[in-house]
Formats: structure tokens, sequence, C-alpha cells
């Protein structure tokens, strides 16, 4: 039955690249994969004076890359999702150190934006990543508590003040001691990712890494 019920959803909802909306059953065309291609960098920086200790992305965010994150993230086009996670796959590094977590989270917004948007971009990135790799994904730990301004709205030191106390945590006892990937789609300052991490400090796990789409 289950099959079926897939077999009748591919038919309404073909699958398809994500940048140029073409049927594609790997969610990439040769085409658009070609033409990105020496934009991927699969970098994997270690972090200083953070909560956090690694970030992990795959692209500057600037160029074409900018355009499809924006259409992701606000123009109504979250199958996009399974592209950028077809990205993240296809590097064995970077898959190597995904695999180093037990736990992937993704960063929260809040219930308005989340009515508004109709879903969370990280959160359909990090479900997917987790699924492919057998990871525990945890949705639901880590809650936005507190609507704030647009970070892209602000300089760097209005994001940090502006996401102070935005985030609550949950299920602490599943955290403990393990060690928690973080999701989102864009590193700017990483105000938004490192007040993340300084709530998940709470529950004592052994360490937290970063992974988003692409840096700013």
């Amino acid at each position: 039955m289950i099959h079926i019920l897939d077999f009748v959803l591919s038919l309404i909802y073909p699958n398809v690249c994500g940048f140029c909306g073409k049927i594609n059953q790997d969610f990439l065309c040769n085409e658009c994969e070609d033409k990105i291609k020496d934009k991927l960098l699969y970098k994997i920086d270690e972090v200083n004076e953070k909560y956090f200790d690694k970030h992990i992305y795959l692209v500057n965010y600037e160029g074409q890359f900018r355009e499809y994150i924006l259409s992701y993230k606000f123009f109504d086009k979250s199958y996009m999702y399974k592209t950028f996670v077809k990205l993240i796959l296809k590097n064995e590094k970077v898959c190597e150190a995904i695999n180093t977590y037990d736990i992937i989270i993704p960063v929260p917004i809040s219930k308005k934006r989340l009515k508004v948007r109709g879903y969370n971009q990280s959160g359909l990135i990090a479900k997917e990543i987790a699924r492919n790799l057998k990871i525990m994904y945890l949705p639901n730990c880590l809650i936005k508590t507190k609507e704030i301004i647009e970070q892209n709205k602000l300089n760097k030191r209005e994001r940090e003040q502006n996401i102070i106390g935005a985030y609550e945590i949950a299920k602490e006892q599943i955290l403990y001691n393990k060690k928690i990937l973080l999701v989102d789609d864009i590193y700017t300052t990483g105000s938004t990712v490192n007040e993340c991490s300084k709530t998940l400090i709470k529950a004592n796990p052994s360490k937290i890494g970063v992974l988003t789409i692409a840096k700013d």
C-alpha cells in the first residue's frame, strides 16, 4: 500500500532538480551540477571562542547560490531541500564529519514564522540528512520562544544582542554527553548558531558542531 501511495505521489509531485525545475530523479541535473561544481568548497573549519567547535559548509553565500537559498527560504520552494541535501551527501569528507555526531538538531523558527512560511527550511535539510545517514533527528528539543527582528536587517553587534535569550531547551536528558550537529541554512556572523549552542550546552553534550549550506 505504501509503495502504491509513493507511486501516485511521484506522478503528482515528480522529482525535480531544485535549481532549474526540470524533472530529475536525483534532484540535481547534470547541467546544473556542471554549473555549480566550481563553487562547491566543502569546508570544515575549526572554530574558537564560540559554544561550538566546528563549522561545516558547502559554499560561499554569493552569486547564484545566494539566489538559490533566498528562493528556498522565502519563495515557497520547499522542494529545494532535496537538492541541497544531495550536494551535501555527495561529498565523502563531509559525510564522514557528519557521521561523527549522535544527534542532528535544526535551528528552530518561531511558531509565527512557521505559520507564515509553512516549513522550517533548516528542519527539512536536517531531517533528510539524518534519514539518509541514520542519525537521530530531534526537531523539538530546541525551541524558539522569542520573536526577534530578522537577523539579516542588523549589523553584527545588533545581531548578537537581538538573539540573546531567544531559545529554550527541552529533553535535556537525551542530549547529555552526546555529540550534537546543529543545522542552519546560512552562517553570517554566527550569532544565531552560537546562541543555540549556548542553550544546548546546558544539557552537557560532549561536543557541538554546526552545518550550514553557505557562509557569508
